[in-house]
């Protein structure tokens, strides 16, 4: 699922090939002058604008809902019904900030949430108050130098890993510095649940950092003993 329609006529973003579209590190946003173009461009369903938006934005937005999925395809998923609704709705767009770019990445990381959060509403095969293990599990604190030892793609990683409803609330709260009354709302349940909710999350990710922890003794035990062995 590469391509995103929008508009009255279902236009395609993603144009001639695959290969040709597909967004890397190296897009760069938009500057001012052709983002306000673009985006009244869009508001008339022009396809080229379309495309210029989702592509200078694409990067931004995935590092969004990758937090919010179990997998690649449902961070594209979710991205694309993002954009979807992002140029559905930018005739409204409105800057709030003297800096046009960055109201308009503000508007879109709201909408990518918003429709992360829809997503999972509409997946009933978990439920928002699902408990994990029964069990009382006695955990060692982690230590910050666990966290300093390991890079963004494995913290990612691991917040893919959550239970759906853990990781919204711990996404929402950690990460987007939402209150749990705020979260209790959008996501239709109690400021109780939304803390059980994040505390569940904390510890699930506890538990990955530990077992991350024990991964990377073991390769580093492993490491000095095949350096002895070669000696």
């Amino acid at each position: 699922m590469n391509t995103v329609t929008a508009g009255a006529n279902s236009r395609h973003i993603s144009g001639e090939s695959e290969a040709q579209n597909t967004p890397n590190e190296k897009n760069m946003f938009l500057s001012q002058a052709e983002l306000n173009f673009h985006i009244r461009a869009c508001a008339e369903n022009d396809r080229l604008s379309q495309k210029k938006i989702y592509l200078s934005f694409y990067n931004y937005a995935m590092s969004i809902c990758e937090r919010y999925s179990n997998n690649d395809d449902d961070s594209l998923e979710i991205l694309n019904d993002g954009f979807l609704k992002i140029f559905k709705e930018i005739h409204r767009f409105k800057p709030v900030y003297t800096n046009e770019t960055s109201s308009f990445k503000g508007w879109l990381r709201k909408i990518m949430i918003y429709t992360a959060i829809d997503r999972f509403r509409k997946n009933k095969k978990e439920r928002l108050t699902k408990s994990i293990e029964d069990e009382t599990v006695h955990l060692p604190i982690v230590g910050e130098d666990i966290i300093d030892q390991i890079s963004y793609e494995e913290i990612k990683n691991m917040i893919q890993q959550l239970t759906p409803a853990y990781k919204l609330s711990f996404n929402l709260y950690v990460m987007e510095g939402y209150s749990h009354e705020e979260i209790s709302k959008q996501l239709g349940i109690t400021v109780g649940a939304s803390k059980s909710n994040l505390a569940r999350g904390r510890k699930q990710m506890q538990k990955l950092l530990l077992k991350q922890r024990h991964i990377k003794l073991s390769e580093k035990i492993n490491k000095g003993d095949s350096c002895r062995l070669s000696n």
